[in-house]
């Protein structure tokens, strides 16, 4: 029976993995994405360099498992459960010959060797050990155990508390008076206990000399004490803030720090779960809203050898009190600010020195999001002297905002859109010049530098917005050097020793597949892994058309174009909205919005135009772009549809009385605007888990981009669809995840409400108990987009 069993068993098989994908349904492509084949994920080099590992499930298992491929064998080989434990962990921090790592693992510290294959725990303890670096003379390693500072001397072992932050005791409670008994309201001039025994105490000293003798000898005593005993470390109070970026001059020479004084009894969101294990409804404790109060920071120096504490200075910050452009249309609140002259909130971000500590520099920003500064800190008395300033009347930011380093002891590196785009900068923190090392209309993505210094390696879009690589460049400028050469997106991570690259490659039409390829350009990138199914690899996936057109601005907007081969006699186009904002979807690289790649793909079978565009407010188009959608979200982006729509009907044919949107999160937002303030353009829309009023969102992302809702209304409800939700004529389908923690189910309630409240008609919400923002159900998917497809096929093709 068992061999009879067996040979069954294989038919059945061969049926499964040999599955032709031929008609596209959304039965189909909402599957759990298995079907398609799972990407390699989470790729790291070990230390050694001699091994890629990755998170892999090449078997379609219950759960992805670590994988782990030599450069010199590709063959991937499943790492054991006993492997995984003594596996370092892929974080950490190397020394200056990059023969010696440091990392926490489980909150402990551990000391690796990997080219002689050692490791060696170095804390083994209940409490949680973190952030170990190796001190400036790389003798001890340095790192945080209950908020507080310590070394741990490699040689001997021991250990040394270097900060002493303490939290200040509650004041006593005053006592009470008593108005009765013998311990009445004490008379004036009547002496109190303690004032009596020292009155004793004196005429004792005055009348023996016995005890003359024996307070001299106490005080000898006292003396020879207190000068023989380890010198205590300062206490350094905290009262009731939380410290953090606690960093040791390479000299050990200061120490600083930063204080946070978290505000008390801020409200938050609850987010009610109904379908729960107990069978009762569970409430989630949530997300406060934008224009909450926001901590207030305050760093600090500690001088260890004059044992002295003193705070940075930041008043003197160029334009420190300067007040943003938008308060110019609230002449009231003008008028008061100005008055006012008030510093502006500003937080310190990161402290960096020079490895032989003759430099410190400063990294500041403002709580308004409208300025960075880079100083250069005196450690002796706080004072800051400006090296860079970055203003944005919108908001600094950008891929490279947390670039920063240093490549020598007086040349400190940095990104900065000063130039419209994300570019590296080399200063010299001695004479304050500055030196822009790229340029052009392209961005760098990511940043590092070599282990020896004189190298930097970057991503960027170079070539085309949609196109990244991998490039090398000394540090101090010139050409950069391509490594990378397949088109499409190249996720790169560096071996330690610097000699190869693992790199996660992907196509328009191609998943995500791991390569690895030798540090050197022009050299061959060798495929190692092979995810995806015979069933997905059986339809013929588009490579959408990448199309450019101007915009009413004047602005090149990118898109993906999906053209139909046979078009539907109505000519019915549906416009795809990527969500997250600062996102980009127009690339030549396997879109993370994989389910709507496929979609769009059904879309266009079913005699659909399909366009998915890089709207006003997308990332990898530079700072313009990028904030373009300042204080009026609902305007440029949406305008930038708007005009795409037009191109369509111009240059392809589309009814314009039939075309549709759709999209999530922040593309379900531009869809409830596009359907209110665009009625007569977009005949449907789908907006799925929508932000439908940006005053209920979160403070990160909102007050960047509008501002605070508190002073500044107007930014609030002009980019609100709450707002426009009269304006509604075409068909309307909601979706919303109702345990949604980030665009919260109460934001989809509240409009609803409101289209009750307007007698609108022409419209449906579909709720979905068991999902967050980011739906995970299989049916949860195919019941969503069910739904959508039903609403663009029966009025799009009227």
């Amino acid at each position: 029976m068992k061999k009879i069993f067996t040979l069954l068993l294989i038919p059945i098989c061969s049926t499964a993995f040999a599955q032709k994908l031929e008609t596209l349904t959304v039965e189909k492509i909402m599957r759990n994405p298995k079907w398609i084949g799972v990407s390699p994920s989470n790729v790291y080099w070990a230390d050694d360099s001699r091994h890629i590992y990755f998170d892999w499930n090449p078997q379609n298992a219950e759960r992805d498992e670590l994988f782990s491929v030599m450069p010199g064998n590709i063959k991937p080989v499943k790492v054991g459960i006993d492997e995984r434990k003594l596996l370092a962990s892929e974080r950490g921090e190397w020394n200056k010959k990059h023969t010696l790592k440091l990392y926490e693992k489980d909150g402990d510290i551990f000391l690796s060797e990997p080219k002689a294959g050692k490791t060696q725990q170095l804390t083994n303890t209940t409490e949680r050990e973190s952030n170990p670096i190796f001190s400036g003379d790389e003798r001890k390693v340095l790192f945080i155990r209950g908020g507080n500072l310590y070394a741990l001397k490699l040689a001997g072992g021991e250990l040394i508390q270097l900060t002493n932050f303490t939290h200040s005791a509650t004041s006593a409670t005053p006592a009470t008076t008593q108005t009765g008994g013998r311990r009445g309201v004490q008379a004036a001039g009547q002496a109190t206990g303690d004032e009596q025994e020292r009155w004793l105490k004196s005429e004792q000293l005055e009348l023996f000399d016995i005890i003359k003798v024996k307070e001299k000898d106490r005080k000898l005593d006292s003396i020879e004490k207190k000068q023989l005993a380890p010198k205590e470390l300062k206490e350094i109070s905290i009262d009731d803030k939380s410290v953090n970026n606690v960093v040791l001059s390479p000299d050990e020479h200061f120490i600083t720090y930063r204080l946070a004084k978290n505000p008390a009894d801020i409200k938050r969101t609850i987010v009610p779960d109904y379908v729960t294990a107990s069978g009762f409804t569970e409430d989630i404790n949530n997300r406060t809203k934008v224009g909450a109060p926001q901590a207030n920071y305050e760093s600090f120096v500690f001088d260890t050898q004059k044992d002295t504490v003193y705070k940075i200075n930041t008043s003197t910050l160029p334009g420190i009190k300067d007040l943003p452009d938008y308060v110019k249309d609230y002449p009231k609140e003008l008028e008061q600010r100005t008055k006012r002259k008030e510093d502006r909130k500003v937080a310190v971000r990161g402290i960096y020195w020079s490895d032989d500590s003759k430099n410190a520099v400063v990294v500041i920003t403002a709580q308004d999001n409208k300025d960075r500064w880079i100083m250069k800190l005196d450690p002796a008395n706080g004072s800051l002297t400006l090296l860079d300033r970055e203003r944005n009347e919108a908001w600094v930011g950008g891929p490279g905002e947390n670039n920063f380093g240093w490549t020598d002891n007086t040349h400190f590196y940095f990104e900065s859109e000063a130039s419209g785009y994300a570019h590296i900068y080399l200063l010299d923190v001695t004479t304050g010049t500055k030196k822009q090392l790229t340029t052009g209309k392209w961005e760098v993505q990511t940043l590092q530098l070599s282990n020896d210094k004189k190298t930097f390696y970057f991503t960027a879009n170079i070539e085309h917005p949609g196109v990244t690589h991998f490039y090398r460049m000394p540090v101090t400028g010139g050409q950069p050097v391509k490594l990378t050469s397949m088109k499409g997106g190249n996720e790169v991570s560096l071996s330690p020793d610097e000699k190869w690259l693992a790199i996660r490659y992907s196509y328009s039409n191609k998943p995500w597949e791991l390569y690895v390829q030798p540090n050197k350009p022009g050299a061959a990138a060798i495929q190692v892994t092979n995810s995806t199914t015979d069933e997905f690899k059986s339809y013929p996936w588009r490579d959408p058309q990448m199309i450019t057109f101007k915009n009413r601005y004047g602005g090149e907007v990118y898109g993906r174009l999906y053209l139909p081969e046979k078009p539907n006699p109505a000519r019915p186009a549906v416009v795809f909205v990527h969500g997250a904002g600062y996102l980009q979807n127009a690339h030549y690289w396997w879109s993370s919005y994989f389910r709507e790649y496929m979609f769009n793909n059904m879309l266009a079978d079913n005699g659909y135009t399909v366009l998915d565009i890089d709207y006003s407010g997308s990332a990898g188009y530079g700072r313009d772009w990028r904030t373009a959608i300042y204080r009026h979200m609902g305007g440029k982006d949406l305008n930038d549809q708007v005009d795409g729509v037009k191109m369509l009907v111009e240059k392809y044919g589309v009814d314009p009385k039939h075309v549709g949107l759709y999209g999530g999160s922040y593309g379900g937002f531009i869809t409830l605007m596009a359907m209110f303030t665009e009625p007569d353009v977009f005949a449907a829309g789908a907006g799925i888990r929508s932000v439908t009023d940006w005053a209920h969102y979160n403070h990160g992302y909102t007050d960047e981009i509008l501002n605070e809702p508190f002073n500044d209304e107007k930014a609030y409800r002009l980019s609100s669809p709450i707002y426009f939700a009269n304006g509604l004529k075409g068909n309307l389908l909601m979706l919303h995840g109702m345990i949604d923690q980030n665009v919260n189910y109460q934001d989809i309630i509240r409009l609803t409400q409101r289209l009750i409240e307007l007698h609108k008609d022409n419209w449906e919400l579909a709720s979905y108990p068991v999902e967050d923002h980011g739906f995970i159900q299989p049916s949860s998917w195919t019941d969503e987009y069910k739904r959508i497809f039903k609403l663009f096929e029966t009025t799009l093709k009227k």
